[in-house]
């Protein structure tokens, strides 16, 4: 059992670094180098070996931090640092401080995923105490929210600079349920060049507008196909892949023909559907629309540009004794799949088995008045000192 005064010294820490990461405003748009100061400052300070993985431009950084030795095996417990716009939305209270009301900590990143980092944060002195033989690692990320484009950039470092962890755990607000799978995310943007002109004369322009609108039209048929045709996977929410058109952009006014119409659209394929079909059939109805456009306007042109990939995760079979202590810290015997995407893909990817498993609700990521509960931090400080209980997976 936990020791209750124990349990709650690392709430009240986990509390107080919170407030301090969330007053952060480290929107994706922005950089996070001053969160990443912030956390690096901390854990130098406690003696934590931290190796900064910056963007290629250098405008943002991950951060790979290591307790224990520099040793192979060890877990990952990763984290991203970015959090998603407040554009629009209507708070009851100033985003970027922690407020408390019933037992909920309202913030931007309380709930998705700040309160994670927080906690690891304050285990620090905990981990320091442990006889590790095998390391402990952070990874804190940039830019997960818009693609996880900056894991990745960490992870090849990683490959080539470091002893191969075991497993890794990714702190996602799953309500400190065991998700061992999850949907892949692969996103564009496509781009509708055409000519403009007097609405009184479409036949002497070409209308981006309504050649998105075929394309768009398109891409609802693959859907309705995937539904009724397509794998299924009950253990999903829907259960079956799913294509999904999120923005559109055309046009100046009702009477000039349009110039121009960008769309974002993407995939969320099931772990083992081959999804590369439908962006094959989607680049032939551009190819064919394109000949039909520059009929009238040679210049015409489509652009299909690639915005984000992310793997869909399934746990691989050499990871399930790492799973069966996740679940044991979980106080659970069940296995989630979830639709929606993280890093745990990027994990796979490199040859580190993830899990997600971590506090809050991901039904309040990405809304105004976006909360955590303390109930589920506590949980989470529960679960974690059971885990680092698993002297297999620390100690041996």
């Amino acid at each position: 059992m936990s020791n209750p005064s124990n349990v709650d010294e690392l709430l009240a820490q986990s509390r107080q670094l919170l407030a301090k990461l969330v007053a952060f405003d480290s929107v994706s748009r922005n950089s996070n180098l001053p969160i990443i100061d912030f956390i690096e400052q901390y854990l130098q300070q406690r003696n934590v070996v931290c190796t900064r993985v910056p963007s290629p431009d250098g405008k943002k950084s991950n951060l790979l931090a290591r307790i224990g030795p520099n040793a192979p095996a060890g877990i990952m417990l990763s984290g991203h640092t970015d959090v998603v716009p407040i554009d629009g939305q209507e708070w009851l209270s100033d985003p970027f401080v922690v407020t408390e009301r019933d037992g909920k900590l309202f913030g931007r990143g309380t709930s998705d995923m700040k309160s994670f980092i927080a906690i690891c944060m304050a285990f620090v002195p905990h981990f320091q105490a442990m006889k590790l033989t095998k390391p402990i690692w952070f990874v804190f990320s940039y830019d997960e929210e818009v693609g996880c484009i900056g894991v990745p950039h960490l992870l090849e470092y990683a490959v080539k600079n470091i002893p191969t962890p075991s497993f890794a755990l990714i702190g996602e607000p799953t309500m400190m349920q065991v998700v061992t799978a999850h949907k892949g995310v692969v996103s564009f943007e496509t781009t509708v060049s055409g000519l403009e002109g007097h609405s009184s004369q479409p036949h002497m322009g070409v209308n981006a507008v309504q050649v998105a609108c075929e394309l768009i039209h398109a891409l609802a048929g693959e859907a309705k196909i995937l539904s009724v045709k397509g794998m299924r996977d009950e253990r999903f929410n829907p259960p079956h892949s799913t294509v999904h058109v999120g923005t559109v952009h055309g046009g100046t006014a009702r009477n000039i023909i349009p110039k121009e119409c960008k769309f974002q659209w993407e995939i969320r394929p099931l772990p083992e559907e081959h999804y590369e079909i439908i962006i094959e059939r989607h680049n032939a109805r551009c190819e064919a629309l394109l000949g039909e456009m520059r009929q009238t306007f040679a210049q015409s042109d489509i652009v299909n540009r690639p915005m984000s990939h992310m793997s869909g995760v399934t746990l691989p079979s050499s990871a399930n004794g790492f799973c069966q202590s996740v679940m044991r810290s979980a106080l659970t015997n069940r296995e989630l799949a979830v639709s929606f995407g993280t890093e745990a893909g990027v994990f796979n990817d490199h040859g580190i088995p993830a899990i997600i498993c971590g506090p809050g609700n991901i039904e309040q990521a990405h809304k105004p008045n976006e909360f955590i509960e303390v109930s589920q931090i506590r949980a989470c400080i529960e679960f974690m000192l059971r885990l680092t209980s698993e002297a297999s997976l620390f100690t041996q």
